[in-house]
């Protein structure tokens, strides 16, 4: 018998994993998550807390379930991914029931120790089940009607429930990655053509909708895309929040004021300087220099999952690392667009570095269902 007739498939197994394990995604996530540190201590004024500390110890409590998580077979995972998606949508239903309101969103259920915003959860669960959906499926059926239709309602629910909330930022990020791992497996792109075509439609009935009995949007929403298509036309009111980001981006130049000498964050003029608009925070103090290397680290991450996404024999396992992948590339994508003026504010958090709980657990979580699918992958061996 020939050499080639000896190889067999095979997945490493019991304290091998560990050597498996795609350790330079470890060594990113572990520096993107640093910068935030930073970042946290600097706003605090050269302090650990009330942000910096509760962080690292959130992030030490996310590498640690992300370890655990890494080392359970990846096909666990598919096995248990309708059972997660269906568990998100009763903490949604949840939230709607008895959520806890802040800032005038219904977003979170207090469980003590902390507040959890399972709208974070969905976005990994969606996936996965989206995942598992198309592995289950032939091939062959993946662009006819109804296995489109089915998808797309699995996209929709948990939307809608999010919208209720109401969270834009976070309907936005369910929409696009759901439609990216369907993009994935193979849907025509008929399909997509079709939608973005409806999705034309549907900002123009936005906008017509505005002031009438059947409005699709709030108020507050209203006017955070009027300020963005305007900021200077209520610099102290609506537009206060972009227009002082965008004067934090350009007072950092090339390299920045320096660590903890950003005016605009130390003065208190920039909101939200620990969550929503700490990327302007960091181009402050580090300038152009600072905030291009978070964006490559960041651009490494995806590059990683994306080699292991491509090299990945197993369906459920690619589709999956891709759409953790496109989900956290839309997290980053859409925050950084909005501090900077590209695109509405819309309260999506800047991932890893942002202050947050859910945030960072829920993705360190998915990091480490990417992880699994990287170590019990299919390989050759004599």
């Amino acid at each position: 018998m020939s050499y080639l007739e000896y190889r067999v498939q095979t997945v490493p197994t019991g304290i091998s994993k560990i050597l498996y394990l795609n350790w330079g995604l470890v060594l990113l996530l572990t520096a993107v998550s640093s910068v935030g540190f930073l970042m946290l201590y600097s706003v605090a004024g050269g302090s650990l807390q009330p942000w910096a500390e509760p962080q690292m110890k959130r992030f030490a409590l996310g590498m640690a379930g992300m370890f655990v998580i890494a080392m359970v077979p990846v096909y666990f995972w598919r096995n248990v991914a309708a059972v997660a998606y269906a568990g998100s949508i009763g903490l949604l239903l949840a939230v709607e029931l008895f959520g806890t309101v802040g800032m005038g969103a219904q977003r979170w259920i207090d469980i003590g120790f902390m507040r959890l915003q399972p709208s974070e959860l969905t976005k990994i669960t969606l996936v996965m089940f989206l995942a598992a959906y198309y592995d289950w499926l032939d091939i062959k059926k993946v662009s006819r009607i109804f296995w489109v239709i089915l998808p797309v309602f699995f996209i929709l629910l948990p939307t809608f429930l999010v919208l209720r909330q109401p969270d834009l930022g976070t309907a936005i990020l369910l929409v696009a990655g759901g439609g990216i791992v369907m993009f994935a497996a193979g849907v025509h792109w008929a399909y997509f053509a079709a939608v973005i075509g409806a999705g034309i439609g549907l900002i123009s009935a936005v906008f017509q909708s505005r002031g009438t009995t059947w409005q699709l949007l709030k108020d507050y929403q209203y006017r955070r895309i009027d300020t963005f298509l305007d900021p200077e036309s209520d610099p102290l009111g609506a537009g206060y929040h972009i227009t002082q980001s965008k004067i934090a981006l350009g007072s950092g130049g090339w390299t920045g004021r320096g660590f903890m000498q950003g005016t605009q964050s130390r003065l208190n003029f920039l909101p939200e300087k620990h969550t929503d608009f700490i990327f302007t925070t960091l181009a402050e103090e580090f300038g152009f220099v600072g905030a291009a290397s978070l964006l490559t680290l960041y651009a490494l991450i995806i590059v990683f999952c994306l080699a292991s996404a491509f090299t990945n024999k197993d369906r459920f396992a690619s589709l999956l690392t891709i759409g953790i992948a496109a989900t956290f590339f839309l997290f980053f994508a859409v925050n950084m667009s909005m501090v900077m003026g590209l695109a509405p504010v819309v309260g999506v958090p800047l991932p890893l570095v942002s202050y947050g709980g859910s945030a960072m657990l829920v993705l360190l979580a998915a990091f480490g269902l990417v992880q699994s699918a990287h170590i019990h992958r299919p390989r050759e061996r004599a």
